[in-house]
């Protein structure tokens, strides 16, 4: 199938007689012949579903789903983009490890590698993105078990090369993680630059309508665990009746080891009823992606032009830094996400403070207009030193372009201009 049908069709197929629909199965446990076919499933979980802690029928509909479009081999749904993002984290680090990571991502994500991971003893060495190469390398260490970077940063908008960290994360022994959040599979499959573990905050673009938290995480089942650097994914799992993964699921170890260990543990796995809006926000996803990315190319040309507007970020401006690393990356265009610079914090917050139709709002990728000033919100915690190493500047403002004709979206956001 092309992805546009996959949008629809992938994850669930109804045989005779079955619901045209993905069903909800709204039950939290399953039930057996006997003691023994229970005992059969703890020691063979992929044959059978145990509890719907980690694993729900509607839900790994749409794992599949995921997992087909990203071009995985498995896909594990979590309760948000948090929990996916330290699953693929301590999945792969324990305590006494080290893992490098672009300095240019989330605020949330920084929060989480720079103090919670840091409490778990585990290291995390932020790099420049923009390094090269011998650079980039010069930050392993011997502890190093991964390598992390968005597609498109948070609210950045830097472009991760995502080959020169494949390459980096490769000639390391370790997987790359990039979060694709911004891309979607829509503009940009990791997996085919060289990616192994794809990540995603569903609660944006996928989503789409600001209903829910969500998360996931993809196997690219490329990366090769048995290099010596990772002997809990070859050496047999204790607390799973001496499970080797790379052995026993040799197909998909990262997935079916973070599910196994991590989301039997946490339990941070999304509800049936959550993984069934999903699946209807998905079918959709490929269409509203396009119209995203039209609405944001035109507003994004009309503040480069405007006067009270020092700087333009979006990567389908020819004059924006990682514009071409944007025409490698993405396809059929360049997400719907366009941050500005108007000068310092106060004229950021003024600027929103004025907005009519645009929201103001702790969120991005909705299919209503919305805008959120980082340096006082969402990276408020971070020095200004690491505001600048993560690409924020005091008055970057985040305008998430949404659905609205785009006419009435420019016109609000020319008026509040106009007030600074």
């Amino acid at each position: 199938m092309k992805d546009e049908t996959k949008y629809i069709h992938a994850g669930y197929e109804p045989g005779n007689g079955d619901p045209r629909q993905l069903p909800i199965v709204q039950s939290t446990t399953y039930t057996y012949d006997s003691s023994d076919a229970i005992a059969a499933v703890f020691d063979e979980p992929t044959h059978a579903l145990i509890y719907s802690r980690f694993a729900n029928p509607t839900v790994m509909a749409v794992e599949n789903k995921v997992a087909a479009l990203e071009g995985g081999v498995a896909a594990m749904a979590t309760s948000s983009g948090q929990a996916a993002t330290v699953m693929s984290i301590l999945n792969l680090c324990s305590a006494g490890d080290s893992f490098v990571s672009s300095s240019e991502v989330y605020g949330g994500t920084v929060n989480l590698f720079s103090v919670t991971l840091k409490k778990l003893g585990i290291e995390v060495i932020y790099v420049d993105p923009d390094a090269p190469e011998e650079e980039l390398a010069a930050a392993f260490k011997d502890n190093t078990k991964a390598m992390f970077g968005e597609t498109i940063a948070n609210p950045s908008m830097a472009v991760l090369d995502i080959e020169k960290f494949a390459r980096v994360a490769h000639a390391a022994g370790v997987p790359l993680i990039v979060d694709s959040t911004f891309a979607t599979p829509v503009l940009c499959k990791p997996i085919e630059f060289g990616a192994d573990i794809v990540i995603h905050s569903t609660s944006k673009y996928m989503d789409g309508h600001a209903v829910q938290v969500g998360g996931m995480i993809v196997d690219a089942g490329n990366f090769d665990y048995t290099n010596g650097k990772f002997p809990d994914f070859t050496e047999p799992d204790q607390s799973y009746h001496g499970v080797v993964y790379t052995k026993d699921y040799a197909v998909a170890p990262n997935i079916i080891k973070t599910r196994m260990q991590l989301q039997r543990d946490f339990g941070a796995y999304p509800s049936a009823q959550s993984a069934f809006v999903l699946n209807l926000s998905l079918e959709s996803l490929d269409v509203r992606m396009k119209r995203h990315c039209e609405n944001a190319q035109k507003v994004a040309e009309f503040l480069e032009g405007h006067d009270a507007v020092n700087e333009v970020r979006y990567p389908g401006l020819e004059s924006f830094t990682y514009h071409e690393l944007a025409k490698k990356y993405l396809r059929g265009g360049y997400s719907g996400v366009v941050c500005i610079d108007v000068g310092d914090r106060d004229k950021g917050t003024r600027f929103m403070d004025a907005l009519k139709l645009v929201a103001r709002q702790v969120h991005v990728a909705d299919a209503r207009s919305c805008v959120l000033h980082p340096a006082s919100t969402t990276h408020r915690q971070l020095t200004d030193e690491e505001l600048l190493a993560a690409g924020i500047t005091p008055g970057l403002v985040r305008i998430s372009v949404g659905l609205e004709n785009v006419d009435d979206i420019i016109e609000d956001i020319a008026q509040a201009l106009e007030q600074l």
